[in-house]
């Protein structure tokens, strides 16, 4: 009884530290930048107050919209033992993809791209939990390039008639040959700081709303992030609503 017992408590605590690790990487990820685009809108109200008004609304928007994800993020901390039940929406996904590339695009040493299609893609998911997919392959491609390298990021976005396709690709250090197989397992991780959940976790978040997400990378040359989930073609009550939302 005692041995069951001290086992129990063990599990325990040790579903605990997981869960806490978890909430912590994913605060983590987006107070850097958010920071970034706070101390730019500073420098611009000091220097160019003529710009101000207008950078006011884009990162007020982006902002708040990343305070909502950690907000959710921090509600379901409860929840240690599973993933949060997702909350499928119609999304806009070019939206989605512009926003997160704002959040990212003032990193320092870091030149940032996006090609992001023209045509209106959408699909059915956890607004949230796509959202800290996104943050998470992008905070894991900066922190992918060397201090004494210039850091080329890009984001593209396109689809076929069945699939909506995310690609997050950066110059960074690459993933070894004989650690790739290991990249989507809970708490591995190839940084010498880092919980290793993010990966495991987003994995679970895109297979969760019937995607896929996988990888390309040649150690010393970079890698490549594939995010593909099925595309949803709204009706026209949902196609008004999403339109509305993301005026």
């Amino acid at each position: 009884e005692k041995s069951t017992e001290k086992l129990a408590r063990t599990q325990r605590e040790s579903a605990w530290r997981d869960m806490a690790k978890q909430v912590a990487h994913e605060i983590k990820n987006p107070l850097t930048p958010m920071k970034l685009n706070i101390q730019l809108l500073q420098r611009v109200m000091t220097m160019k107050p003529e710009k101000a008004q207008k950078m006011v609304d884009r990162v007020s928007n982006t902002l708040i919209e990343q305070i909502d994800s950690l907000a959710h993020i921090a509600s379901e901390f409860s929840n240690f033992a599973k993933m949060p039940r997702a909350q499928n929406e119609v999304l806009h996904l070019n939206h989605l993809v512009w926003n997160v590339y704002n959040l990212f695009k003032e990193e320092e040493n870091i030149e940032l791209s996006a090609d992001v299609a023209e045509d209106d893609c959408y699909i059915f998911a956890d607004k949230t939990q796509i959202t800290r997919v996104l943050n998470n392959l992008l905070k894991n491609a900066v922190q992918a390039i060397p201090e004494d390298q210039v850091g080329k990021i890009e984001i593209k976005m396109y689809m076929t008639s069945r699939t909506a396709i995310v690609q997050i690709k950066d110059n960074g250090c690459g993933i070894p040959e004989d650690k790739k197989d290991e990249i989507f397992v809970p708490n591995f991780t190839t940084k010498s700081s880092g919980t290793g959940i993010g990966l495991s976790m987003s994995k679970t978040i895109v297979e969760m709303a019937k995607g896929i997400i996988y990888f390309e990378s040649e150690e010393g040359e970079g890698t490549e992030f594939f995010v593909e989930i099925p595309r949803y073609y709204p009706n026209q009550e949902e196609l008004e609503y999403v339109q509305e939302a993301i005026k």
